[in-house]
């Protein structure tokens, strides 16, 4: 029986997806949370599907590199709806809707020029099994950088979403912490995206911090249930995916799904 559950750790492909599971899940908690207490998740959504016009921008100027083509295509992505959102008066998830809508088409457009697309479907489910040391060396890199920024940067943010007016006028520069904020989504959606998978990866950013949201009486139960309902889904939802013979990505946004639903219940009976 012992060997029945432990078997799946003798692959070491298995054991780099754990690894990377480890690693990402919590990063996504603890971003997730910044985003779901700016109303980012349109954004968040957006910037994942803008991931196939990044890569139909390198294609169409020859890059050989789609990491680097989607992650310079992002950030610009991030920042221009990011400049646009400040300045225009319609409502923001109209504007984040349009651009996502427009780069899904570009993307779309261009990469299944000629029937060509069937490369690519694997991004739309990710594939975290096929992840690389060295890729897993990113992933560690690209997290203590957003424990950095959480460190410093949280609770300014917070002020800023809610009240900007009064946040700038205690000298806290509002739209430079929006602008690296917004390049660091753009920066993990994007190196994460191949393992996670396009058509998922907002749920797995969303979902652990809602749950979390539904039980937390304060910022500290808030974090620390994130990560823990992010960890939790990610490393169960290898595990059956090895077992099932599922794809990866998919389950874990199964399990991340169950535990919302339970948390809300458990709220309503617990609330009213």
């Amino acid at each position: 029986m012992i060997e029945f559950f432990t078997g799946w750790w003798q692959y070491s492909f298995m054991r780099s997806a754990f690894l990377a599971v480890m690693i990402i899940t919590p990063l996504f908690g603890i971003l997730g949370t910044m985003i779901v207490n700016r109303k980012m998740a349109f954004f968040s959504d957006a910037l994942g599907h803008s991931a196939l016009t990044g890569i139909a921008v390198g294609v169409v100027l020859g890059v050989t590199d789609t990491n680097l083509s989607m992650v310079i295509f992002a950030i610009i992505f991030a920042l221009l709806l990011n400049k646009i959102s400040s300045k225009s008066t319609a409502s923001t998830d109209t504007i984040i809707s349009v651009f996502s809508s427009c780069s899904v088409a570009i993307g779309l457009a261009i990469l299944s020029k000629g029937g060509n697309f069937s490369k690519y479907s694997s991004l739309l489910v990710g594939d975290i099994l096929s992840i690389t040391h060295r890729e897993i060396v990113y992933l560690v890199l690209i997290f203590a950088v957003t424990l950095v920024f959480w460190f410093f940067a949280f609770n300014k943010l917070n002020a800023v979403s809610m009240h900007r007016t009064l946040a700038t006028s205690r000298h806290i520069p509002a739209t430079l912490l929006e602008n690296l904020f917004a390049v660091l989504i753009a920066l993990i959606v994007m190196l994460s995206i191949k393992w996670v998978g396009i058509l998922i990866i907002n749920a797995l950013l969303i979902l652990p911090a809602a749950s979390s949201r539904n039980l937390a009486v304060n910022l500290r139960e808030y974090h620390f249930f994130a990560v823990l309902f992010s960890m939790f889904s990610g490393i169960l939802g290898l595990i059956i995916s090895y077992f099932t013979n599922v794809a990866t990505g998919p389950m874990i946004i199964i399990v991340a799904s169950l535990i919302y639903f339970i948390t809300f219940a458990y709220q309503k009976v617990v609330h009213g």
